[in-house]
């Protein structure tokens, strides 16, 4: 006992003079400096030292053409842009990546050294598929992540561009994009991760965990409807009611917000219901922070605030643009100068100044939370990467891998055997370039792997290959398809490589792009002489594989009628033509499924699949030009492949399916069981998709809802139980005002494939049952029928008083059928107090009592779900 106290005193001794020094700091520190403070202390502290200078700094961005000379920070130019003020961003976009951490660094030392307060600021970087500074990994484009229906591999990209950021000194990225896109036409298509909005969220959320578990903070983009502007062209308004705005184009960012701390967001420039969605007091405020709870800051897109005056016309000047912008919710000026005109304003007494203290507020909460104060140059940051290290190139394979997908494999063409092939020809403007996508620093092949060059690594000199481009991606030149009929009449085989190119961010190169920002199409066929090609191509007799390495799905129902194998390789990062090449001969096996519908043209458009039951044609009758028809004359509606579609080289039978019951209240959970097996001969990966169907609602509800998925893999002959769950809560109405609530009834719960291949439909009921009525004695059974026999005759017509040919007719006790002739008509005998029967594909079948009547003449009505 006396050596416990001994050392207890001399504890205490020891310990004095540590927390002396404690004491001592905290007292020489100001109250924004001391972390032992709350957030909003520190906030409202500092807060209350700035002048209105230094308020206005901390909203607006340093821009890199401002302080540097080539890849060097030029200090007299930082001082001259700084002074003793600062600014609250930085960014140095033309630097390489390996150049960023010391250049940031100075910047910083600058903000935090040699002005007034000492406020360091947000270092600033894109990162939507790797860092865009030269040198960092280079990942596959959103479009091909949302193809992976994989948000483990979501969580590791970001987790791994996190560790590169550190490295680099980057704290701010301006990313994820988390649009839902429902306009092929559009050029950002490929930065999406889909047409799905559920399938968007569950990446969006994992992206952005993966940034903030790495010490990184994320920025949510772009805000406000975006992802479907009218014509396609980008910045076009979005015309969409309240429901779809909330259902659709903002649910991803309500989702995010309500599972993470994200303190970032950034505004679209585009406008819905005729207001900017950077000055619109709903979206930034009404919605964004009341309804949805965001508490950091919101980032105008670059020269948004000043679109204002130049391109909406709703502002006439720069200040008239700063003041609707700052009212509306935005906080933070990017890449235009309107903000510089607001402190003669707010001196003059023409501007409050208690919206620039809100935006100020929120810029400095989300330092603080961030932990920029204590960590300005990220030397504390636990997870760093070396740029493109070992374990970042494989997870960019490794996602390559898993997005691309197997559109069709007619006669199991694909895999190919490289021991039974002596040559074969690799033909199309894609086959010996990289394409990397949007938002990434090079367009250069000894960045990457090209397809050409990914089978050559594979092959060696097993095989002969025969190379020829064929023709560009946005040319009608076809001078060099000559040569690559040549090429495939020299070989076994033809593998053709067509699509779009994107450019790089700010490194514009001479090449034409056909996708990518600002990018827009008005035809989404192949671009140039692509299809003629593969038309040349197909007329040499040869087997051919054509495979679309884009951005967007494009319209190709000649491919799709004539090519025996096809398969879609979004942007699949450096390492895509090594992943292809293992795709093409089997070393891999195809697992990815499309984020999007492909349609058949461009006036299919729009082409998603959870369309609302009015919208995809009511007659059901496609036409062609031998046999025209109804929705459409010459056409019809469907699309050449639906979301969720992807083959495999195994096959996958899904054996059982159950919910855990059949019955649900608002705040529970339905359990989905479904047990799948690998009934083929390789191992390979499956996604299970969970689709809800409303089946009777007071307002209209897309014909089926994506709310669950997993993906898993199966060794072959392998069976596995997979397990979902579907909250109720995804199964709410929302109203006109953007509010959500539970209508009871019944829900069908779909499981598949894919979003048109469904193996199970499970009814269940959702919230309390009303009081049974008894139900109608039509479906009641058995009928007795003791009245005489009559002969019963009439006519069958659609609503459009249109006699329906082929329409079954049967008393329900009698197995005997009739047929109505050409214009309608039909003739049976009948008891008198007997229930007739009418049925026809396509049809609502219909029950109608004979009542002693003679005549009888009926109304059907399309069924189209």
């Amino acid at each position: 006992m006396r050596r416990i106290r001994k050392h207890i005193r001399t504890l205490i001794i020891v310990s004095i003079p540590f927390f002396t020094t404690l004491i001592v700091k905290a007292q020489q520190m100001l109250p924004y400096q001391n972390p032992q403070l709350s957030v909003e202390e520190r906030v409202n502290d500092l807060l209350g030292r700035m002048t209105l200078e230094e308020k206005i700094g901390q909203i607006t961005h340093l821009h890199s053409y401002k302080v540097f000379d080539g890849q060097e920070l030029n200090p007299n130019k930082l001082e001259v842009a700084c002074g003793n003020i600062g600014y609250g961003f930085f960014e140095g976009f033309p630097l390489t990546a390996s150049h960023c951490r010391k250049n940031f660094r100075r910047i910083q030392e600058y903000l935090i050294k040699h002005t007034r307060l000492g406020i360091p600021g947000f270092s600033v970087a894109e990162s939507l598929h790797g860092v865009v500074h030269e040198g960092a990994t280079i990942y596959p484009q959103n479009i091909a992540l949302g193809s992976t229906f994989n948000p483990e591999l979501a969580y590791a990209k970001t987790k791994h561009i996190s560790g590169e950021l550190n490295t680099m000194g980057v704290k701010q990225v301006l990313s994820p994009c988390i649009d839902v896109a429902r306009e092929l036409r559009w050029g950002r298509v490929e930065e999406s991760f889909g047409e799905d909005p559920f399938l968007c969220s569950a990446m969006a959320v994992a992206e952005v965990r993966g940034y903030l578990d790495h010490g990184i903070s994320p920025m949510l983009k772009h805000y406000g409807p975006h992802g479907n502007p009218s014509g396609g062209l980008n910045l076009a308004s979005v015309d969409c009611g309240v429901r779809d705005l909330f259902d659709i184009y903002l649910k991803p960012f309500e989702t995010v917000l309500a599972q993470t701390r994200v303190m970032a967001v950034m505004s679209s420039y585009n406008a819905w219901n005729r207001v900017p969605n950077s000055a619109s007091h709903f979206m930034l405020t009404e919605i964004l922070r009341n309804k949805f709870g965001f508490r950091g800051y919101v980032y105008s897109d670059w020269g948004v605030v000043a679109m204002l005056k130049s391109f909406h016309k709703t502002a006439g000047d720069d200040f008239e643009a700063a003041r609707q912008a700052l009212e509306a919710g935005l906080d933070v000026e990017a890449s235009s100068p309107c903000f510089e005109t607001l402190a003669k304003q707010v001196k003059n007494g023409n501007f409050d100044i208690r919206y620039i203290n809100q935006a100020v507020k929120r810029v400095l909460r989300a330092k603080f939370e961030s932990g920029l104060f204590e960590d300005p140059f990220q030397e504390k940051a636990s997870y760093h990467l070396p740029l493109r290290a070992k374990e970042s190139i494989q997870l960019s394979r490794q996602i390559a891998d898993e997005s691309t997908v197997l559109l069709k494999n007619e006669g199991d063409l694909l895999p190919l055997d490289c021991t039974k092939l002596k040559s074969i020809a690799i033909i199309g403007p894609n086959a010996d370039c990289v394409q990397f996508g949007d938002y990434t620093w090079s367009k250069n092949k000894s960045d990457g792997i090209t397809p050409l060059q990914g089978i050559r690594n594979l092959l060696g000199k097993r095989v002969k290959i025969n190379y020829a481009k064929g023709c560009s991606l946005a040319s009608m030149d076809t001078t060099l398809i000559t040569e690559a009929v040549k090429a495939v009449h020299d070989s076994e085989i033809a593998l053709v490589f067509v699509g779009s190119s994107s450019t790089a961010f700010v490194r514009h190169s001479n090449e034409p792009s056909t996708s990518g920002e600002g990018i827009d199409l008005s035809d989404i066929s192949l671009t140039g002489a692509q299809e003629q090609l593969i038309r040349s191509v197909c007329a040499t007799g040869k087997p051919v594989v054509v495979v679309l390495v884009a951005g967007k799905p494009f319209a190709i129902p000649y491919i799709k009628e004539k090519v025996p194998a096809i398969l879609a390789q979004w942007y699949a990062g450096e390492q895509a033509g090594n992943s292809i090449a293992d795709i093409l001969f089997g070393k891999v096996n195809p697992s990815g499924k499309l984020p999007f519908s492909f349609p058949q043209s461009t006036g299919h458009l729009p082409a998603y699949y959870n369309y609302l039951p009015t919208d995809k044609g009511y007659y059901k009758e496609p036409g062609t030009y031998t046999s025209p028809g109804r929705d459409y004359v010459f056409s019809s509606p469907a699309p050449l492949w639906t979301f969720g579609h992807g083959l495999s080289y195994t096959r996958f039978e899904y054996v059982q399916a159950t919910t855990d019951k059949t019955s649900y209240q608002p705040h529970d959970t339905i359990r989905i069981s479904v047990k799948v097996k690998n009934s083929g001969k390789l191992a390979g990966k499956e996604v299970v998709q969970i689709y809800i169907h409303d089946v009777v609602s007071t307002v209209m509800t897309p014909v089926k809802q994506l709310k669950g998925f997993k993906k898993i893999e199966l060794q072959p002959g392998e069976e596995k139980l997979v397990q979902l769950k579907v909250p109720v809560h995804e199964l709410y109405l929302t109203s006109n005002f953007g509010d959500r609530y539970l209508e009871p009834g019944k829900f069908e719960i779909q499981v598949g494939t894919s979003s048109d291949e469904i193996y199970y439909k499970l009814p269940v009921w959702v919230g309390n049952k009303p009081i049974s009525l008894e139900e109608n004695s039509l479906s009641k059974a058995p009928v007795i029928t003791t009245g005489k026999i009559i002969r019963i005759e009439g006519i069958v017509r659609d609503v459009q008083a249109t006699p329906i040919a082929g329409v079954k007719v049967k008393t329900i006790n009698s197995e005997e059928e009739v047929m109505t002739d050409a214009k309608g008509s039909y003739s049976l005998p009948a008891h008198s107090d007997d229930i007739l029967l009418f049925s026809k594909k396509g049809y609502a079948s219909q029950k109608v009592r004979t009542n002693g009547q003679h005549k009888i003449n009926i109304q059907m009505m399309k069924e189209n779900f």
